[in-house]
């Protein structure tokens, strides 16, 4: 038996490595028959670790989500509940171009009434959700403004900046513009025109 459980721990792990590869190379549409191929194993072996696309694309962005939440637990420190909440969703933005297939991998994740407790969007939700209450408390969030917003916020600049020449220069440009609709309105003056 004992053999068997490091044989299937093997596996796992040649499998997540190489799926990191393969998703790295061609997002979260990579073939899960070239990853069994590529790790030497069966389709079925590849299966029985991870039933689902879902599930492996979950293994393979686990570490980057875990660091998220942590950094949402952890804000940089400031009493600016808005500069927290924005420097956390900058920081997802950042995540979800720099790692190709993780915006995929969040779009199948649709607000639910149960959503899957292990899936990265649930994890996500959980961690941030005090940094945008704590904003929406201090007025400087609109108040109905949801992690689902920012959440699809989030995924839609980073897919639409995926295969632009200089996707991480164009995504912060396109966050920027967004926190102009997430704040309260400013009052319009000479020196901050509204955009």
């Amino acid at each position: 038996m004992t053999g068997q459980r490091s044989d299937a721990r093997r596996n796992y792990r040649r499998i997540l490595a190489v799926a990191e590869a393969e998703v790295a190379a061609y997002g979260a549409d990579a073939s899960l028959e070239q990853i069994a191929r590529t790790a030497g194993v069966g389709s079925a072996t590849v299966r029985r670790h991870f039933p689902t696309r879902q599930a492996l694309l979950e293994a393979v962005f686990q570490e980057r989500i875990e660091n998220l939440c942590e950094r949402a637990r952890r804000p940089t420190g400031t009493d600016d509940s808005r500069a927290a909440l924005l420097d956390w969703l900058h920081a997802l933005v950042e995540y979800a171009v720099s790692a190709r297939g993780l915006a995929d991998t969040l779009t199948y994740e649709p607000p639910t009434d149960e959503p899957a407790s292990h899936s990265c969007g649930n994890a996500l939700e959980e961690a941030a959700t005090p940094l945008l209450r704590q904003a929406i408390r201090d007025g400087a969030v609109r108040p109905d403004v949801t992690f689902h917003d920012l959440l699809t916020l989030s995924v839609g600049i980073a897919l639409a900046t995926e295969h632009h020449s200089r996707p991480m220069t164009q995504a912060d440009r396109l966050f920027r513009l967004s926190v102009e609709g997430l704040s309260p309105a400013p009052t319009p003056t000479l020196d901050h025109p509204l955009v």
